[in-house]
């Protein structure tokens, strides 16, 4: 039986075993999904004894994603621009490094939420390797314009300067939280870690234009704190990440089987499932 694996640290409360069984129930493969533990200075060696178990292949989370990209010995274009990996592909002695975290966003926004981009004027929170990963997918979907905030401004104008050759027709803006007094924005996009540490964004209550969508990367049985604040200041559709959880494993299911599983009962399921524990 062909088998995968998540590497991270921790990852005892990962939902990817559940999502990946899911798939390939639904996809008729045969194949085990199991989370593993690696410690905080053994990622390379955890990768290295499980490709001599057997494994095909691994996602990757926390704090392990930078160094993953660094293992691989061929990237994929999203992922060179990213500087991270999640999915790891052992093909003989080679091992390629992809990044399916931007589209996974990008198709729960579109298909999941029925919330388009092209055209749209896009607010994306934060400058670390979030919103890192999911810049060249959200440019492909033609946004109108493209604004990034961050508590450290030259964090932000950093990324702007990375990201600009890919940002076609879209108007493309970094700076403070300070800057965008006044702006109004269709999609709100929270990439910062704000919501797991419990912390408010230095925000005002008037970014959001009429029918705006406030979206957090993070997820949360009860919420997060980010879409509580969002509520309040008058987003009229809110979501959390959970479909984007399910939508990256879904890439990464397709890039090891090729066979694309369909998302929308696994996240259902899922909901369900984390409802019945809150």
């Amino acid at each position: 039986m062909d088998c995968y694996a998540l590497i991270g640290h921790p990852v005892e409360h990962s939902k990817s075993p559940f999502i990946h069984a899911a798939f390939a129930r639904q996809t008729r493969q045969e194949l085990s999904y199991r989370a593993l533990i690696a410690p905080l200075d053994g990622f390379s060696d955890t990768v290295r004894m499980f490709r001599a178990e057997g494994g095909r292949g691994a996602n990757v989370t926390v704090p392990f994603k930078i160094e993953a990209c660094s293992l691989a010995t061929r990237l994929t274009e999203r992922a060179r621009l990213a500087g991270a990996v999640n999915t790891l592909t052992f093909e003989n002695d080679a091992i390629l490094g992809d990044n399916t975290d931007g589209i996974g966003l990008v198709r729960d926004l579109i298909t999941n939420l029925a919330c388009p981009l092209a055209g749209r004027h896009v607010l994306l929170l934060g400058a670390g390797g979030a919103a890192r990963g999911v810049l060249f997918p959200l440019f492909q979907t033609k946004p109108s314009s493209l604004t990034i905030v961050n508590r450290t401004v030259k964090r932000a104008q950093e990324l702007r300067a990375a990201f600009a050759p890919y940002a076609g027709q879209t108007a493309f803006t970094a700076g403070g939280y300070e800057d965008i007094g006044g702006w109004e924005f269709d999609v709100v996009i929270n990439a910062t870690s704000a919501s797991l540490e419990n912390k408010t964004l230095p925000l005002s209550g008037n970014i959001f234009a009429p029918d705006a969508f406030a979206y957090d990367m993070m997820y949360s049985e009860n919420g997060t704190p980010f879409l509580t604040w969002a509520r309040t200041a008058g987003a009229s559709r809110l979501s959390d990440g959970l479909g984007m959880l399910v939508e990256q494993a879904a890439e990464s299911f397709a890039l090891w089987r090729g066979v694309r599983p369909s998302s929308t009962s696994v996240l259902s399921e899922l909901r369900r499932k984390l409802a019945s524990h809150s």
